[in-house]
């Protein structure tokens, strides 16, 4: 019996040495997670054995079990890399559809735009949408997973339609000399002007301008807008008439918004939507004070390629592009386990659910435990390489004394054979 015991003794000693040699090989792999052998012993007891005088019969490897502490999270270049500091997992699926779970993530995305490790899956997220309150939400349900796909034409422009200039006209200023002549523009007919870039349907760029000019009643201004010099009407006047009150606050329009009629900019090569804008001036003064323009933008935007992603330390993916516009494309979707112990190693850094796991859980980063997102960054391994020399010595010492066991009974027994 007593080879059988070194047997078992050997058994667990190897396995301890593999256990620890993986570790050691994967001391430099990405979201990797240690193991470590749990040994039970082993008793043949019966109804009639005593336990006081039982001897035992071995040792058996009761668990590999993965140890899932924090690696270090390392910085890198590429906006793509993802790390957790906390308890989540990225959810992947496979190419077959399979759903994974990973602490690895070094990402990148294929050519058909999709966000995938390094074997292909996609990195799973929860889609955007838009209430009519305008607040962008995540449905966060299993059923609402989608793959993370970039963008790979441009982006379609969009016309200008709102116009904000929140500025100072000086409540000292003179009336003009001449008056204004929208064709003309002399600059001695004016007192203030300003200008923007706007956009049409096509996206293509136009200048719109404003002008201000001192009317003869107190507190009066009139306000054109002009697009790459063609004057926009106001209900069919030349200019909108602006009013300030005694605190120099706008009185009128009431609600400092002006709707200007449809803008003809089509040209001899272009045929595009006539713009329709609303020039905003809410929160326009008319103090003592120079001429300043506090405020000036507008809503549209040209076609744009996309220039690169942001990601958030809450999983929000943004999309940049060219022309300076952004967008959500998502929020990364994270996992957790009640027992991430009994989740199952697949190879490739990833795990499995079992019924030793539970169920899986879907949740946010920055929410419950499930810890905060790193763009930029891996989370390294968290085996320490010099616990593990120290575990192959002890497991080598283990190894060597069973055999020598196995040494010593066969000693015992050739005795015994040897007696006459």
């Amino acid at each position: 019996m007593s080879f059988a015991i070194a047997l078992s003794g050997l058994n667990a000693a190897t396995t301890d040495l593999e256990v620890t040699g993986n570790n050691i090989a994967n001391a430099n792999t990405n979201g990797f997670k240690e193991a470590r052998v749990e040994y039970a012993d082993v008793y043949a007891n019966s109804l009639q054995d005593l336990s006081a005088t039982a001897s035992g019969r071995g040792v058996k490897v009761a668990a590999v079990a993965q140890q899932f502490s924090q690696g270090s999270v390392d910085f890198t270049s590429n906006n793509l890399d993802l790390a957790i500091n906390g308890e989540g997992f990225f959810v992947v699926e496979d190419r077959n559809g399979s759903r994974q779970y990973t602490r690895a993530g070094a990402y990148s995305a294929d050519r058909d735009g999709y966000v995938v490790n390094t074997v292909g899956d996609r990195l799973q997220i929860y889609p955007p949408s838009t209430g009519t309150d305008g607040v962008v939400r995540f449905s966060t349900g299993e059923d609402s997973l989608s793959a993370l796909q970039l963008p790979l034409v441009s982006n379609s422009p969009t016309a200008t339609t709102r116009v904000g200039s929140q500025l100072n006209l000086n409540a000292n200023s003179s009336q003009p000399l001449i008056a204004f002549d929208p064709a003309v523009r002399d600059p001695v007919s004016y007192n203030y002007s300003t200008s923007l870039t706007v956009y049409d349907s096509q996206g293509a760029s136009h200048t719109g301008t404003m002008y201000f000019v001192k009317d003869v009643a107190p507190n009066e201004w009139s306000a054109y807008f002009q697009v790459d010099g063609i004057n926009a009407t106001v209900g069919g006047a030349p200019f909108s008439t602006l009013t300030f009150g005694p605190n120099g606050a706008l009185t009128s329009p009431a609600t400092g918004r002006i709707a200007l009629d449809p803008i003809n900019v089509d040209t001899a090569t272009t045929d595009v939507d006539d713009l329709t804008i609303t020039w905003d001036l809410t929160d326009s003064t008319q103090f003592g004070a120079a001429f300043a323009v506090n405020e000036l933008d507008q809503d549209g935007f040209s076609t744009g390629r996309l220039s690169g992603v942001d990601i958030d330390n809450e999983g929000v993916v943004f999309a940049r592009y060219t022309n300076g516009e952004s967008s959500i494309m998502g929020k990364v979707a994270v996992a957790g386990f009640n027992n991430s112990q009994g989740l199952r190693s697949i190879g490739g850094t990833k795990w499995v659910e079992t019924f030793a796991s539970g169920t899986v859980r879907f949740g946010e980063a920055g929410s419950g435990s499930f810890g905060l997102m790193q763009s930029g960054a891996l989370e390294s391994s968290n085996v320490d390489i010099a616990t593990e020399l120290v575990d192959l010595i002890i497991a080598q010492r283990n190894f060597q004394a069973n055999a020598k066991v196995i040494s010593t009974s066969d000693q015992v027994t050739q005795a015994v054979i040897n007696i006459r």
